[in-house]
């Protein structure tokens, strides 16, 4: 090891950089979220590098914070969309843990063999809610026939890429159930990860977003108008597992930990469904 860089890690950022680009360009490109210096030499073996789908920052922060105090450990994370960490992880990314925002982008690495199998477990439920800036907003009935073309006026559908990003992938799902995404597909903007179209509204970019309920909790200058209802889209399912390449010892042991009562309580108080 030299000046506590594994070979792979070297290895994954000599091909970043043989391509042009900067760490600090690359992790905005991808809309990155790093906690902790996630790519620092210092000290990054003897941490935990987890890549979560950035609607679970809030929650696993305090998660990291336990651990920290519980352990005398300490957590390198990146948050983004899941499909950006998927990738990132594919093209060599040095990551212990991944914990996707559905089971689509767990399966690609499974596929490719990226994952240990036997780690592998669903971790949390989720709910996707309209949310707006509007605090006099009225509640609405999501249903077939809702006028949602009518209440985004002339602004935008904030939501994530409907192509990738699992709850932009969620809520086109719920809306081509429902009838309603042929009239409010011209005007959807995506973004690159929930966080990112959570922005857009309580910025006042956007008079409408689709997130999770977990996300518009986390910001208070959103408010909730409408639920999606359960069975309008496939369920909302984040996996957990430990990478293929991961040779932390402590892998395991936060996994562990990620799945304990105290873990539990504090994604309950985040909102999230807790997996059996």
């Amino acid at each position: 090891m030299e000046a506590g860089v594994t070979r792979r890690r070297r290895d994954w950022l000599k091909a970043m950089r043989s391509r042009g680009l900067g760490l600090k360009t690359l992790a905005l490109a991808l809309g990155i979220v790093v906690a902790g210096a996630a790519f620092a030499p210092a000290n990054a073996a003897e941490k935990v590098t987890i890549f979560a789908a950035a609607s679970l920052k809030n929650a696993l922060d305090a998660i990291n914070e336990e651990w920290r105090k519980e352990t005398g450990k300490e957590t390198t994370t990146s948050y983004a969309a899941s499909s950006a960490l998927a990738k990132q992880i594919e093209q060599g990314a040095p990551a212990d843990i991944f914990i996707s925002a559905d089971l689509a982008w767990m399966d690609y690495l499974a596929d490719g063999k990226l994952i240990k199998a036997d780690t592998r477990s669903n971790l949390l439920g989720n709910r996707i809610v309209l949310v707006t800036a509007k605090p006099d907003a009225e509640a609405v009935e999501i249903k077939p026939g809702l006028d949602l073309t009518g209440l985004l006026g002339d602004g935008r559908l904030a939501m994530g890429a409907v192509d990738s990003v699992p709850a932009g992938k969620y809520g086109k799902a719920a809306l081509e159930n429902l009838g309603l995404w042929p009239s409010v597909a011209p005007k959807v903007a995506g973004a690159e990860s929930v966080r990112a179209a959570l922005l857009l509204v309580s910025r006042g970019e956007a008079p409408l977003g689709i997130v999770y309920q977990t996300d518009a909790a986390a910001d208070p200058g959103v408010k909730v108008i409408g639920t999606f209802p359960e069975d309008s889209h496939p369920p909302i399912i984040y996996p957990i597992a430990i990478t293929a390449e991961s040779k932390n010892a402590d892998a395991a042991a936060y996994l562990q930990f990620v799945r304990s009562p105290k873990a539990a309580a504090l994604f309950s108080a985040q909102g999230f469904a807790v997996l059996e």
